[in-house]
């Protein structure tokens, strides 16, 4: 914990200020609103509730979602959001992601170039055509959702594209035909110019030296990705401390910043070794089991612990909070009948504990001056009914001023 705290938090000297002089001499009340750290989850689930359309379930799991999570991912798989030509799902999820972000949460789109569940229809034109309307796609979107979503997982995957042999599909046709980085350049470039003021992501499960000669590849042709994507679904067991830093570690040497963006940990029992593809993985029914969740609850602790103790992870994203999403498995901290697991809990008394900093009475000296630590993030001092935000984003030794309003 103390080599958390010297990654994620500050010593911090606030100096308190109203009516134009130092509050001296007075009780303050200092709380933590928000975490600088993107604690994220998958927000699938809550597109009907969103637009209004939701059950009283639904109400339920949203307030269990929002005790844990400041970031959310939204779908964009190009089949599902235009599954007709020119008629995308555009209202809806953009009505989605403002009530996310209404309620304080980075929302990320995810994702905008992708050979799996891409848009049938692509498989009716020529190549070029194809790349045409992938890049005018990008710029749709990342036009549309300006402001809302400035967030982007840009291309998906990008190892196995040239090389996928599933089925049949538009993306792994002009990727195959173009070239990896080539793709990587097209895709980017199309994002950067449609939002220059977006984060933008490249995002991979294949975490062998594949990967990093993609990336030696895609920056040395002089492609500026601002954030690097590693996928970790568990589900054929926990990778443990050792290998999830030495994988950090190995992605780290490009000296940008890495998300987590999809990981899953499974309180059923395990996937068969021998699976290639989880994908191939399918059975009827795959229960949550009483020993599965106080495993889960062990390594979910295991893994945060393990990622918030690495400076070069800035966001962890959870894929899916309750069960049977993904792959129907049983990954969630939420049970199908929306009770919440032990890796909830835990979890909670992570973020919304250990790791925050609740309502603490402080008395400021002569020249208006408290101190505290604090985990990097958003905070709020109040005092006599007045109040101010301010923001701590440096760790080890850091200054804040706050003047106190009504």
């Amino acid at each position: 914990m103390s080599a958390i705290r010297a990654v994620r938090a500050a010593d911090v000297t606030l100096r308190v200020a109203a009516g134009g002089a130092p509050l001296a001499e007075r009780e303050v009340v200092v709380a933590q609103r928000e975490h600088a750290f993107l604690f994220g989850c998958t927000g699938f689930d809550f597109v009907d509730l969103a637009n209004g359309a939701g059950s009283e379930q639904d109400e339920r799991l949203a307030e269990l979602w929002f005790g844990l999570f400041n970031a959310v991912t939204l779908p964009f798989y190009w089949g599902r959001f235009e599954p007709e030509r020119g008629r995308p799902d555009t209202a809806r999820l953009l009505t989605t992601a403002r009530w996310f972000a209404e309620r304080g949460c980075v929302v990320k789109g995810h994702p905008l170039a992708w050979h799996t569940v891409t848009a049938d229809w692509l498989m009716d034109l020529p190549n070029d055509e194809i790349a045409r309307v992938q890049v005018e796609r990008i710029t749709r979107e990342m036009t549309d959702f300006a402001g809302v979503i400035d967030m982007w997982d840009v291309i998906n995957e990008v190892v196995i594209m040239p090389i996928f042999e599933q089925y049949d599909n538009g993306i792994t046709r002009i990727c195959r035909e173009m070239g990896r980085i080539p793709m990587v350049r097209m895709v980017f470039d199309a994002a950067r110019e449609a939002n220059p003021r977006a984060t933008l992501l490249l995002n991979d499960f294949d975490m062998s030296a594949a990967y990093e000669c993609l990336i030696e590849g895609v920056l040395e042709a002089g492609i500026t990705i601002d954030v690097l994507g590693l996928q970790s679904h568990m589900h054929q067991g926990y990778w443990g401390e050792e290998k999830t830093l030495a994988t950090i570690d190995r992605f780290a040497r490009y000296g940008l910043p890495i998300h987590f963006t999809e990981t899953t940990l499974l309180s059923g029992h395990l996937m068969p070794p021998e699976i290639v593809d989880l994908n191939d993985y399918q059975i009827p029914d795959w229960p949550s089991t009483p020993d599965g969740e106080a495993r889960q609850a062990d390594e979910v602790v295991r893994h945060y612990l393990t990622l918030l103790s690495h400076p070069s992870v800035t966001a962890m994203t959870y894929w899916g909070m309750t069960d049977g999403g993904w792959l129907g498995a049983p990954g969630g901290f939420v049970r199908s009948d929306a009770t919440p697991k032990p890796s909830y809990e835990a979890l909670r008394t992570l973020i919304k504990g250990d790791w925050w900093l609740p309502p603490t009475t402080l008395r400021t000296d002569a020249e208006g001056r408290v101190r505290f630590n604090g985990f990097l993030g958003t905070y709020e001092v109040s005092a006599a009914g007045n109040n101010a935000t301010f923001t701590i984003d440096t760790p080890g030794e850091a200054t804040a001023e706050a003047t106190l309003t009504n």
